[in-house]
């Protein structure tokens, strides 16, 4: 389920932090996305075998750092995984109940990963510089003089 990139990322956010870590974000982001990754790959496979001690670390790694660079969407959801297995930990049960979350999980990284990317390259694109005005040249002949 693709979403539209309003919800998924607030630039505000992403502005704010990107302003706030200045030259060193594009390598800070580097990590994030690798870590990120890593993080989807550890839930996925903990709820595959119903690990749900095994899902609260990553899950909660994953949100707090999404949410730092203004991946909200992808912060809501990995924090609606952590609270499930906080949950299930808590009443000794395994993880249920989370197929639809953990199938939304790794499309949505990628999606909010290529909203990252898009705007990096926006912002590293050199301004184009606005051509000066200049008025039409005249074509010489009809109806004006020759020099």
């Amino acid at each position: 389920m693709a979403h539209s990139g309003v919800h998924v990322v607030n630039w505000t956010t992403f502005g704010e932090t990107r302003d706030l870590i200045g030259g060193d974000f594009p390598r800070i982001l580097g990590y994030y996305r690798e870590d990120a990754a890593k993080c989807v790959v550890a839930v996925e496979q903990a709820y595959k075998i119903r690990d749900a001690v095994a899902m609260v670390r990553p899950a909660h790694t994953l949100k707090g750092d999404s949410l730092q660079f203004g991946g909200e969407a992808l912060g809501a959801l990995a924090e609606q995984i952590e609270h499930s297995a906080r949950r299930s930990v808590e009443m000794q049960a395994p993880p249920e109940k989370l197929d639809d979350e953990i199938l939304r999980l790794r499309p949505l990284l990628i999606e909010t990963l290529a909203h990252f990317e898009r705007e990096m390259a926006r912002a590293a694109a050199p301004a184009v510089p606005a051509a000066p005005f200049r008025r039409p040249a005249m074509a010489a002949g009809f109806g004006r003089k020759q020099a």
